[in-house]
């Protein structure tokens, strides 16, 4: 998968594939409110696919619950890049009870014949039960056998949900997609994932720049980004990568997407990457899915 655009890295997965490191995201900005029907095409969502790929993005993350599969689909056929060159990404969340059916569906509004990583979106569908954790394991393990996703995954998956696919799982999980920033870093789940050939995907990185500025990090941020002559934002998405951590994010703008690809032409030393750590432990913030998980919450 050569990107010639940019020197985005490429990280080894535990079933021998290999992931960019740093990926274009279709939720957040795109993602399409109640109220919009997802047959109807925003052509905004499109362009910002097509922008993305120009740019160098050949990691494209999407999902059920997004709406915006067709948008993302439509955006790889518009941008005439090769589908052996891209890696797309979609997760399964309202129609968790039937996987199967689930990722055929996705794949008809992407347009395509597989995904390169399908993700169970999230593990509250089981309420507490082991059994159905596994049960759905199971499922993605048969998507996977069938050809319909080459790697399987799960996304906000604590280490005890981990715990419990494991425990029957015969194909592990080739990453698990969480929020991931320096004000949250989940304690000791990301070492879990290591001990077991877990891949850790962030989604959320650039938070303490955005969504909870005004933190014990600011002033050391500022400082990194002066020395690099970079932003803020491009030392967060630095900070993850230095860490193996794939890293999602997004923009409408195409000089903010430009931008921040140059968080893959420097690294931080390691001193670096550990005061940003430590800086970060003295807070505590989660920016989604804040109505399932616990506020006092440390993973």
């Amino acid at each position: 998968m050569a990107n010639i655009h940019t020197p985005i890295p490429l990280l080894k997965l535990n079933d021998g594939t290999s992931i960019p490191m740093l990926a274009y995201g279709t939720g957040t900005a795109w993602y399409k409110p109640p109220s919009v029907e997802e047959s109807k095409i925003d052509r905004p969502t499109v362009e910002g696919v097509k922008t993305a790929i120009k740019l160098g993005y050949y990691h494209l993350d999407g999902a059920e619950v997004y709406k915006t599969e067709p948008e993302l689909g439509l955006g790889i056929k518009e941008s005439g890049v090769p589908r052996d060159q891209l890696y797309v990404v979609t997760k399964v969340n309202q129609n968790i009870a039937d996987i199967h059916s689930a990722i055929r569906a996705s794949l008809k509004k992407l347009q395509l014949d597989y995904v390169d990583l399908y993700l169970i979106h999230q593990p509250f569908f089981a309420e507490g039960s082991e059994a159905k954790l596994q049960e759905a394991w199971a499922a993605m393990e048969q998507v996977k056998a069938d050809g319909l996703a080459k790697s399987i995954g799960v996304s906000n998956y604590y280490q005890s949900d981990l715990e419990a696919t494991l425990a029957t799982a015969k194909v592990v999980p080739a990453i698990n997609q969480i929020e991931f920033h320096p004000y949250l870093q989940h304690g000791g789940l990301l070492e879990f994932h290591r001990k077991h050939g877990i891949a850790t995907s962030a989604y959320g990185p650039l938070t303490p720049a955005t969504r909870s500025k005004g933190g014990p990090v600011d002033e050391y941020l500022g400082s990194l980004a002066k020395k690099y002559a970079v932003t803020e934002g491009e030392i967060l998405l630095r900070w993850c990568v230095d860490q193996d951590v794939v890293t999602i994010t997004t923009s409408g703008k195409e000089q903010r997407l430009s931008d921040y690809l140059r968080s893959m032409t420097f690294k931080l030393t390691p001193t670096e990457v550990k005061e940003i750590k430590d800086l970060g432990e003295q807070k505590h913030f989660r920016a989604f899915w804040q109505n399932k998980f616990a506020a006092d919450d440390k993973s």
